[in-house]
Parts: structure tokens; sequence; C-alpha cells
């Protein structure tokens, strides 16, 4: 019998939030708290298993957004300076705080946490995050996936050429970086439509990953089902999401993070505090915020008021215990599959928001590094990427996948409601404008045209304004406000700068601005948006 194999994949994105005209802008917020709570997290994972020979990969899909955010200076150094506050913020905490109290040996805990966090970014790392993930996957130990563009839900787009445009810039974003092409793609909220195969086939990716009812509504069902990929007419292997590894962590009434020792997400210490003893964190408005300084445990089905205070050492306990049982439960479902496989090996995929693991979920990474421990000392299933399976002499079902996303109701309903589809009619006027401004350029890659110029930030505000976070915002109705005026603010950019182009100037009033704010996609090339020949 082969051995089985499961595949557990990341997928890192942030919405590209920059904001250099702030010198403290609410919304930064989000990267910063990903990449203490997540991602440098997951670098020391990644590291923990390299230094002890742990074996297995583990795969991350990096958006093009965080990899622009992660490399730019202005946000590395604004991150590294957070965590300096955070430091000075959990040393205040566990100056006041009375001796021995439980609340002061937390304030310590998070101290030398965020010691150790800014310590691993700076000195280790020399801030560079993006250098880490690749080392760490010429180590083996990481598997990269790119995702198409801006997370714009491209079955929603109104043209291949911006399908394309997302994809290729993808592409291209990724080599820039990491020097060599990717051999999978994420796509956006999991969104298939037929024919999206055939650009990413155009852009040499040879995966990806779908929800499991993208395979079970294919045109022919799969023989093996989501235990094994297929390929698509156009070449491209598809990866079925596994919903029983998916309950186990995502469920609300069942899933790990819900066990009452893990720490409690809602309750957090910048809800608690006076103003002015949130000091040294910055504050210039009325809104407070999270601080990553959480006091309590998730306890059970009681008011927040009511949480018992965290400890440590008894979650990172339950951590191991759960790893076990995942790890059984990957063991139990490969063995009940392996009859009807004839022989071939299964395949578990695996698919989770890489912020579940120690944004929402703070014992996540502890939980990832102790399932590829557990898996290695059981040694009855083979912690693989997508491209490593592929890499096996096993031969694929030919089908054509059914559309789907990995959204409630497992197609497009949470991006196309009453609360966000007018965004539709702006963003598809815009696309046919910068593919009508595209065509008419005489020489699209003279990097000293302004007109190119021109056309490229067009494109870039287009490919910003259809990214899938601001219709998501709007449908669960969390800061609607600053999704609206980046969706706002992208529309009429394009307008302004396409009335420059039309107009025939020789001098834009916005351009440089507008391509210091937004300082994504370098390599994007107006030919790009040009329709195909």
């Amino acid at each position: 019998m082969s051995q089985g194999c499961v595949s557990l994949v990341l997928h890192a994105h942030l919405p590209y939030v920059r904001h250099p005209e702030h010198d403290f802008h609410l919304e930064e917020l989000w990267f910063f708290e990903a990449m203490h709570e997540t991602y440098l997290p997951l670098i020391e994972v990644g590291r923990n298993l390299e230094r002890d020979g742990v074996p297995g990969t583990l795969t991350v899909s990096l958006s093009p957004p965080l990899m622009a955010m992660m490399d730019d200076d202005l946000l590395v150094r604004r991150f590294r300076r957070h965590l300096g506050r955070l430091i000075e913020l959990a040393e205040r905490e566990r100056s006041r705080r009375p001796d021995g109290s439980r609340r002061q040996t937390l304030a310590a805990f998070y101290a030398d946490r965020f010691r150790r966090l800014r310590e691993l970014f700076v000195d280790t790392l020399d801030e560079d995050i993006l250098g880490a993930f690749g080392s760490l996957e010429a180590a083996g130990r990481f598997e990269l996936m790119t995702c198409a563009g801006t997370h714009g839900l491209l079955p929603l787009m109104h043209t291949d050429v911006s399908r394309r445009a997302h994809i290729q810039t993808a592409r291209r974003a990724f080599v820039r970086r990491f020097g060599h092409s990717p051999s999978g793609m994420w796509l956006p909220e999991c969104g298939y439509a037929p024919g999206l195969d055939a650009l990413l086939a155009e852009a040499d990716i040879d995966f990806s990953i779908l929800e499991s009812h993208g395979l079970a509504h294919a045109d022919t069902p799969p023989v093996f089902g989501n235990a094994s990929p297929i390929v698509s007419g156009e070449g491209v292997a598809f990866f079925g999401r596994d919903e029983r590894a998916s309950t186990q962590v995502w469920s609300a009434e069942s899933g790990y993070p819900g066990h009452p020792h893990y720490r409690e997400f809602y309750r957090d210490l910048g809800w608690e505090l006076d103003r002015d003893e949130l000091d040294p964190l910055p504050n210039p408005t009325e809104d407070r915020y999270d601080t990553g300084l959480k006091y309590h445990r998730v306890t059970g089905d009681v008011a927040l008021d009511d949480k018992e205070l965290y400890n440590p050492d008894r979650a990172e306990s339950r951590v191991r215990e759960h790893a076990r049982d995942f790890v059984q439960k990957r063991i139990e479902h490969i063995q009940s599959l392996s009859p009807a496989l004839e022989g071939r090996a299964a395949h578990l995929t695996c698919p989770y928001d890489a912020e579940l693991f120690g944004h929402w979920w703070f014992e996540g990474p502890r939980f990832l590094e102790a399932v590829f421990r557990e898996a290695a000392e059981r040694g009855e299933i083979a912690m693989t990427s997508p491209r490593g399976f592929l890499e096996r002499p096993e031969r694929l079902q030919r089908v054509h996948p059914g559309a789907s996303t990995w959204g409630e109701g497992g197609y497009f309903d949470v991006w196309l409601d009453d609360d966000n589809a007018w965004l539709y009619r702006h963003l598809h006027n815009a696309e046919r404008a910068v593919i009508e401004w595209a065509d008419g350029l005489e020489n699209p890659d003279d990097e000293e045209s302004l007109d190119a110029r021109l056309v490229a930030q067009c494109g870039r505000e287009v490919m910003l304004a259809q990214a899938s976070d601001w219709a998501f915002i709007l449908q669960r109705g969390t800061s609607v406000e600053y999704a609206l005026s980046r969706t706002r603010d992208h529309l009429e950019a394009i307008r302004h700068l396409g009335d420059e182009l039309e107009a025939d100037i020789s001098e834009s009033d916005g351009l440089d601005e507008r391509e210091e704010r937004y300082a994504i996609f370098p390599e994007l090339e107006p030919s790009l948006w040009q329709s195909p020949s």
C-alpha cells in the first residue's frame, strides 16, 4: 500500500494598505498584527523544523500585496517601531501589576515574546522576512505559491484581459522576488470558473486549490473524489479541499481553537485600559484597537467579562493533544480511502487562511509545528506539498472543474449581494477604459513615455480597486468607511489620470503622487492591458 500524503496549505494575504501621508493609520495595524502574530511565528516554525531535521514541507501562498508590504521600507520601519512600543507597553504592564500576580506573569510573557520576535526580525532576518521565506523554501521546509494580482475575484471580472493582467503580474512579482517561477497559484477566495485554467497554463502555473465541490461538480465526477488531484484540459492540476480537516480546525462549534484553554481573541487590553494608560501606542483618534496583549482564555460559553485568565503552559499541553488528534484522524481517513484507490497514494489537501494560525488562534503556529513532529514520529503519512505530490508517478484523471469558491454558500454570494453588487458596474467600466487606453498606445513598453506611465498606473488602480477584500468588508459590515474610501479613491484616480491621458498633456498633475502612494507592481507593463492581437 502506498504511503498517504497530506498537504497543509496556508494562504497568506492582506489588502494593500500603505499611507505615507499619515504618521499613523489605523488600517496599517492589520499588517503589523499579522506580522507579529502569524508571519514571524511561521518563520519560527520553519526554522525549528529545519534545526531539528523534522521531515515535511509546509505550503504557503504569499499574495503580491502582502509581499509588497513586507518589502516596503516605510512599512518595515513602522512595524519595527510598533514592536518597540509593544515591548514598552508590556513592560509598563509588568511594572504596574502586583508582584507575583497572574497578570504580571502574563505581561512578562508578552514582553519576552515581543522582544524575541523583534530580535528575530531585526537581528536574525535583517528585516527581510521574504528572504527568510525564500531560504526556508530552498531548504525544503516551505513550498511557496503566489496568488493572482491584488486578490481580485477573477470570475467576477469583466474581461480575460483583466484576469490575465492579475495572473501575469503576480507571476512576475514572484519571479522578481524569489528568482524562479511559482509552480502553484492560489485563486483568490478559491474562486474558479471554466476558462481560468487556460490563463493559468499560459502563465506556466502547474496547480491550484479548489473548494471540494469544484471537483465534485466537474463535467465528469472524479473517480477518486478529493483523495487525488485532477488535471484540466489545459494541463493544470487542481487539488480539492478536504472537508474533514477543515471542520476540525475551522468549525466554530467543534474546532480546536475553541478549546477553553486557548487564548481568547475577543478580549484585548486595548479595550480595557484607560486611554492614557495605552501610551506609548499612538491613538490620535477616538478609535480603540487591539494591542495583542490578551490576558484571558476562551473559558467556555460565558460572557467576555467572565473569562478566566490565560495559562500558556496549559494551552501548550493542549496543542500537543490536538496535533496528535489531527494526525491520527488524517491517518484513519487515508486508511478508509485506500481500498478504493486501486493501490495509488491518497492525498488530502488541507488549506487554511494563514492568519488563522497565530492571529485568530494564538496557539496555531505551535500546533502546525506539533503536527509535523507528530507525523514524523508516526511515520504513516508524508507531509508534502501539492507540487511534491505531482512529482510522484501517479496518473491523474482529466476533467473540467466546476465554478466554485470557498466562501459561504460555496459560490459568489459573499462578493455579489445587495451590499456590494453596485461595485461591479464601476469596476467593469474601469476595466474597459484601461484596455481602450492601452490599445491606443503606440509604444506601450516605453518606460520614459508619460502616456505609458499613465496607463500603467491606471492598471494598478483598477487592480487595487478589484481586490475582493473591499466587497467582503462591505458584505460583512466591518471597516465599511475604509473599504468605500479606498474603492472611490482608486476609481477617481483612474478618472483623473484617464482625463489627462485623453487630453494629451505633457506633464501630469498627480501621477508622481499616485506612484509613490501605491508603490506596488513595478513590473506592471501597459501591454498587459492590451486586447489580444
